[in-house]
């Protein structure tokens, strides 16, 4: 009995053809609510090898298409080139866009990153029918493989994770227009709207502009009055900032002040220009925190500035009997605590 083995190797698939795609306009909103403590991901405005046009006939031009922005020097809706410049292949784009803080009107340019991908004709060059070289987004530059003209043009366009986090807490809004050309004219128009609702629990604070620690020493500046009834008495303004970790959108926010000290004085916080009497250990809410003044500050330990709310402190020992105090150093703690309301974001 005879047997015979054949051994062979199979050849790889064939990619199937991209399919015909004709330019159309997309207008997509981009909600993100985040804390700073766990950022999300890139976002994806165009994945990968995203065809925008593409046409089984050379003669439509869709293998030179490019994209333009509305402006080269205002960042407000993304600041790219607004003609073809046909640059050679590269490393791609970097689109810069100003995001706007709601509360505050802080603005921060952020960079969208993209490129451009040509799709063959054929396959004489390339089995998967797309060209590995990728474009700057403003170039209707492409390769010729063998004769053949590219025939078609896909995109990948990002907002990079890294990028977002240059953001601080509040309310961001930017917009990306982009306008999908070939010589002759428009063919898509691509608008991207951010809403993004940025929070950062972690660094609700406190802040002394004047003292670099988060428990500074005060003096409550207590002087000798000989005339008259010798008496005692001192007044200590200490400025104070209150950072909510929201961008100052909170409704509201309590503060209480606990004592401990052997002096009695007073605690007064000024709030939207109105004195509030502190009672020791009593939580006291503090209306309007999102239509209050701000102050752009850096707290500790953080690189980007912030807006907080100003509540200036006014610590004052009233006139007192001199012969009612033992001679000597007097010393105790102010305790201050802020609560941030719950159901926020």
């Amino acid at each position: 009995m005879a047997l015979s083995i054949l051994v062979g190797t199979a050849l790889p698939a064939k990619a199937q053809r991209p399919p015909e795609v004709s330019p159309s306009d997309k207008h997509e909103r981009i909600a993100l609510t985040y804390d700073r403590s766990v950022m999300p991901g890139d976002q994806i405005l165009f994945p990968a090898r995203t065809i925008l046009a593409h046409s089984y006939a050379e003669s439509d031009g869709y293998g030179g298409v490019y994209m333009v922005c509305r402006s080269n020097s205002d960042p407000s809706h993304g600041r790219c080139p607004t003609a073809d410049t046909g640059e050679p292949v590269g490393s791609g784009s970097e689109i810069p866009l100003r995001f706007r803080e709601r509360r505050s009107g802080l603005t921060v340019e952020l960079s969208v990153r993209g490129h451009l991908s040509r799709i063959e004709r054929t396959q004489n060059c390339f089995r998967d029918w797309w060209q590995p070289a990728r474009y700057p987004l403003s170039s209707s530059t492409s390769a010729v493989c063998v004769v053949d003209k590219p025939v078609g043009t896909g995109a990948e366009i990002t907002l990079p994770s890294s990028e977002l986090a240059k953001l601080v807490a509040g309310r961001w809004d930017a917009t990306l227009e982009l306008t999908l050309q070939r010589e002759g004219g428009r063919l898509a128009s691509y608008t991207f709207t951010f809403d993004l609702t940025i929070t950062d629990h972690d660094r609700v604070s406190i802040y002394f502009p004047q003292y670099d620690q988060a428990t500074p020493h005060v003096g409550l500046n207590v002087k000798y009055n000989p005339v008259s009834t010798p008496s005692l008495s001192g007044r200590r303004d200490l400025d104070m900032c209150l950072y909510d970790g929201l961008g100052s959108q909170s409704p509201y926010l309590e503060i209480s002040v606990t004592d401990t000290g052997r002096l009695d004085y007073t605690v007064t916080l000024r709030h939207a220009g109105v004195p509030i009497q502190m009672q020791n250990g009593r939580l006291e809410p503090l209306n309007g925190i999102d239509s209050a003044e701000l102050r752009l500050v850096v707290l500790p330990g953080m690189s980007l500035p912030v807006y907080c709310v100003p509540t200036p402190l006014t610590l004052e020992v009233p006139r007192v009997d001199a012969s009612s105090k033992t001679e000597g150093y007097y010393q105790g703690n102010l305790t201050i605590v802020l609560n941030v309301p719950t159901g926020t974001p």
